[in-house]
């Protein structure tokens, strides 16, 4: 089993930054990917941006520039800096890891509110 636990988020103006953090524990392989997903008001669940094991990352278009995600392999922790923050940024961000014990596993954060307002 694997536990994550997010903190960071909240309110902040229109290009604002903020930091969100994710920290792993339990049962952690050495390969997996984490990555950042966010759920917009009235919209489905979506990528943001993924980092694998070996540091390579994939940002959504609608982040790219803007956004840096980081991790600790030794300490098993995530964060996503984000900078020049929209409106359209608003929404709840999860933390997300995936590896495979013998069988594929997706493990969630309990999600952070990020309210941006123009």
């Amino acid at each position: 089993q694997v536990q994550l636990v997010e903190s960071g988020g909240g309110l902040v103006q229109f290009g604002g930054s903020l930091t969100l953090s994710c920290a792993a524990s339990g049962t952690i392989f050495s390969a997996y990917i984490m990555a950042w997903y966010r759920q917009r008001p009235g919209k489905q669940r979506e990528l943001v941006v993924d980092i694998r094991s070996d540091g390579i990352s994939s940002y959504a278009d609608s982040v790219k520039g803007r956004f840096t995600i980081s991790r600790d392999s030794v300490k098993n922790t995530l964060t996503l800096q984000m900078n020049s923050l929209k409106p359209d940024d608003t929404a709840i961000y999860f933390c997300n890891l995936v590896q495979n014990d013998g069988q594929l596993r997706a493990y969630w954060g309990q999600g952070s509110q990020v309210t941006v307002s123009s």
